[in-house]
């Protein structure tokens, strides 16, 4: 007996390591209720990630439910702090090549939320989150206006600073002021002499709605004046607000919209942790910015726990979201200084070199998991940050507790990301860099990852991603995969998704490599890839 057991020891010691196995992947002895229907396949989470194993996304997979809805009735809702709910649970990395303006726009129609990097200068951040916060706005109650004595020069600059084509015109130049007519691009065309007062090209007899008019009303009245803009007046004919025929457009086109109560688009800027960035966190606020991220790679540190308290103390209205982090213990200390979520992840972004070059980091699949359970107990929704490639890793981290998914490599390449394009080897590609690559350290990043000396460590690499088309077309896929994956496990919501993790009904189990390569095509001479908006 003696002998046999020995054996034993000597086969899960040497040969399971061999195979691909080791100790610590045998399961751990659970109690199922036999009587509940598959509870005795796979494994739970807290099962899965019980043994101390740095595990990734592509190390498991979720066991099929049971279906009893169809995939459209799927709800992919979500809280993105404590206070702001997303239709859709996609947020775009604050990364220099992947959120400026236009995809912070873009993510916001779709249903989400971009954060704009802060690698540029203050007044240049602020700028990017005035144009998301003006492009789309409802009812606009804080447009730009003109004077009637204003000259034709001052409007060109304007149009090309703002990129808006028409304006109202009041006697003060300023909301509140009486109402004295519109002024568009196309009222300057063939006007040479940029001295030419306003006044003299305006149109004057201007269609305007009475204030506490809703907005199916305007819309009627703009659908019959055939107008491009409508101003919204008080009985004693002062300007309150502004209603534009594409703002009208864009309400019935982008349902899923993220906005605020004001009816703007909403939209998140990273700062950095040093104490200039105070200076950022002013500008962003008089901006209108509805959430911060604090950008650090280790978010762990004295430096940002003094920021958030920072923020909250002198911005309320702001939301804070820290990290990033990856472990129980520093969730806790973000959530004691105040955070309204927490950013997951350290090393697992497809251009970051952290776990290569520093030996720090985890897993990002056990990383989400950890720390969701830990800040979920406290309230504090998390963002699962990194390591996302297609739709399946987005369903894992969902599943593993994540509340919404940050993506960057995902992202870049798109029409809406910053760059050019350009050609290589015959494939059109945008470059995408990480934030601790040297090249976005000599700009302005190097205080993410708190290098504040003249040696500059990379832990991130510049390369290049494949063009992937609009941003409109991949969200709205990566939804529908979304839908189906929930469907597949027998969750109609996230919120039952959660409730499946936490009771166990949601069945895990872990992949050999074998089984990894098994569920990819395999076995073919050739195939043809399928024409998918990612194909990385």
């Amino acid at each position: 007996m003696r002998h046999i057991t020995c054996c034993i020891l000597f086969l899960v010691s040497t040969v399971f390591p061999i195979i691909g196995v080791s100790s610590a992947y045998l399961p751990l002895e659970e109690s199922f209720d036999h009587t509940n229907r598959g509870m005795s396949d796979g494994l739970s989470a807290a099962a899965l990630f019980g043994r101390g194993v740095s595990l990734t996304y592509d190390d498991f997979i979720l066991l099929p439910g049971h279906i009893d809805f169809p995939s459209d009735a799927v709800s992919l809702e979500t809280s993105l702090t404590r206070n702001i709910r997303l239709k859709s649970p996609f947020v775009s990395s604050p990364m220099d090549t992947v959120t400026e303006a236009k995809m912070a726009i873009e993510m916001a129609l779709m249903g989400g939320i971009g954060i704009i990097h802060y690698n540029n200068s203050i007044s240049e951040q602020a700028a990017m989150v005035r144009i998301v916060k003006r492009f789309e706005n409802g009812f606009i109650l804080d447009p730009i206006v003109l004077s009637a004595s204003d000259t034709v020069g001052h409007l060109v600059n304007i149009i090309k600073q703002r990129g808006f084509s028409g304006f109202p015109v009041t006697d003060n130049g300023k909301i509140g002021g009486k109402l004295a007519g519109i002024v568009t691009k196309r009222d300057i065309d063939f006007v040479s002499d940029l001295s030419t007062p306003i006044s003299k090209v305006m149109t004057k007899d201007v269609i305007a709605a009475f204030e506490g008019s809703s907005l199916m009303e305007a819309r009627e009245i703009l659908i019959q004046s055939k107008k491009s803009l409508l101003p919204l007046i008080n009985e004693e004919g002062d300007l309150v607000a502004l209603i534009s025929r594409k703002d009208m457009q864009n309400n019935i086109a982008f349902p899923l919209a993220s906005k605020s109560r004001d009816m703007h688009l909403l939209v998140g800027a990273a700062v950095g942790t040093r104490y200039e960035d105070r200076e950022r966190v002013s500008a962003l606020s008089e901006a209108g910015v509805d959430l911060i991220v604090i950008d650090s790679s280790q978010g762990d540190s004295i430096y940002q726990i003094d920021m958030i308290r920072y923020i909250k103390a002198n911005y309320p209205h702001i939301e804070v979201i820290g990290g990033n982090v990856v472990t129980s213990s520093q969730a806790e200390s973000l959530i004691a200084a105040g955070v309204d979520a927490l950013r997951i992840g350290m090393g697992s972004g497809s251009i970051c070199i952290t776990q290569e070059v520093m030996a720090v980091g985890r897993g990002q699949a056990t990383s989400v998991f950890q720390v969701a359970k830990t800040a979920h107990q406290h309230g504090i929704p998390v963002i699962a940050d990194g390591g996302i490639r297609n739709s399946g890793h987005i369903f894992r981290a969902l599943a593993l507790g994540a509340d919404v998914v940050m993506m960057g490599s995902m992202l870049a390449g798109t029409e809406e990301a910053p760059g050019e394009y350009f050609f290589e080897g015959g494939v059109r590609m945008k470059k995408y860099r990480g934030m601790g690559s040297l090249e976005a350290m000599a700009k302005n990043s190097s205080q993410r990852y708190l290098n504040e000396n003249a040696i500059k460590i990379p832990q991130g690499v510049t390369g290049a991603v494949a063009d992937k088309g609009s941003v409109r077309n991949l969200l709205p896929f990566l939804c529908e995969a979304l839908r189906h994956s929930m469907q597949e496990v027998g969750a109609s919501s996230l919120k039952q998704l959660e409730q499946y993790r936490e009771n166990g009904v949601l069945r895990f189990e872990w992949r050999t490599a074998a089984a990894q390569g098994e569920g990819k095509v395999h076995s073919l001479f050739s195939h043809e890839k399928p024409s998918l908006p990612y194909n990385n």
